[in-house]
């Protein structure tokens, strides 16, 4: 990223209340007038102070509610003049942003449909240049680390300072544990390349029902996200969108009551030399991995010569079948999960496999 872009901290963000971690919390759609006020006046009881809410709400299938619209804007600025709460809510397009403005909404988030759209966060980025708000960016629905830098660089290019990240899980095809599986290495990814971005995680639409929501709240935290963005309703079980991913108050405050939030570092000598040691174990380990996995190579490369002398094709299902078997029990016999195991031999037979390809490719530009 280009060093002109200056992001801040969240604790420079001037933000009220308690920001370790911070807490954005709120229903899913503003629906009435009556239950925006009703739940915000339970989570400003709970010291919450940040209320969100959807006004416009983008849906997989038309004739779904999508929202009230600008209505909804006044209601939130209820929500603020009664209760002192700072509002934030959703935007997708420049009319959503000026809108938003207009009714003093005091931070925007930008969705995970229209992350995946560079027009429509361009068109958002051009609406924000010179106003100084707060601006999260969900992921993309798909695990596209570079469109979501990319959407994250054009906000800033904005000149915005206080950027944030929201992840909020990946789409999938198929029966998932998860509504959107949360792909932790993402943003992991993301933190390592943009170290001083504000990191947030949205648990409801990860999870997608209430019974997951404190495993990965809790998961979030340890690995140092920054804060968290869930939605809370008065009424979840009759809530016009998302009802089984949405909690009522009093369970956010049960959830908020039973995290742990850890410390970043210890000051103990005995620990940091304990860790220290294991880390140097753990950097011979690696070392010897990558020792290993090029002799591996080499040996792919000398198989894929002799295929190339003989015509023989070079993927041999049979033989890959029994590589992944033999290497998923043994990894299961040492500890090792069947998904962690196919995961990396599925990445070390992809290299063969290019490696051989390209000793093939080259033959043929040989004309042999």
């Amino acid at each position: 990223m280009d060093k002109k872009h200056k992001i801040l901290s969240l604790g420079q963000w001037g933000l009220p209340g308690n920001i370790d971690p911070l807490v954005i919390a709120g229903p899913c759609s503003a629906e009435t007038e009556e239950q925006v006020l009703e739940t915000a006046r339970l989570l400003a009881g709970l010291g919450i102070r940040i209320f969100r809410a959807g006004i416009w709400k983008p849906r997989t299938r038309p004739n779904s509610f999508e929202g009230v619209g600008t209505e909804g804007l006044q209601w939130l600025r209820k929500v603020k003049a009664t209760t002192g709460m700072l509002t934030a809510t959703e935007v997708a397009n420049r009319q959503h942003v000026f809108e938003a403005l207009k009714h003093g909404i005091d931070i925007l988030w930008i969705g995970a449909r229209t992350t995946v759209n560079p027009f429509a966060v361009q068109e958002i980025a051009d609406a924000l240049s010179g106003v100084d708000i707060p601006v999260l960016i969900k992921n993309p629905l798909n695990p596209d680390i570079e469109l979501w830098i990319g959407a994250i660089e054009r906000i800033l290019e904005a000149g915005i300072t206080r950027v944030g990240a929201i992840h909020r899980g990946f789409s999938a095809y198929g029966k998932n544990e998860y509504r959107n599986p949360p792909h932790w290495q993402v943003p992991i990814d993301l933190h390592r390349r943009l170290p001083d971005l504000p990191l947030l995680v949205d648990p409801s639409h990860i999870c997608g029902n209430r019974i997951l929501l404190k495993d990965i709240t809790q998961r979030s935290l340890d690995l140092n996200f920054n804060g968290l963005i869930i939605e809370s309703h008065h009424n979840p079980d009759y809530a016009w969108s998302d009802a089984s991913q949405q909690i009522t108050p009093d369970a956010l405050a049960s959830l908020l009551d039973s995290i742990v939030v850890r410390k970043e570092q210890t000051n103990d000598a005995s620990i940091i030399q304990n860790i220290e040691e294991l880390r140097t174990q753990i950097d011979k380990i690696d070392e010897d991995l990558i020792e290993l996995l090029a002799r591996r190579m080499e040996l792919s490369e000398s198989i894929g010569r002799y295929k190339m002398k003989n015509n023989i094709k070079i993927l041999q299902q049979s033989r890959w079948q029994a590589i992944i078997d033999r290497a998923v029990k043994r990894g299961n016999e040492r500890n090792l999960s069947t998904g962690f195991i196919e995961s990396v031999f599925q990445t070390i037979h992809q290299e063969s496999i290019n490696k051989q390809l390209n000793i093939l490719s080259t033959d043929h530009l040989q004309g042999n």
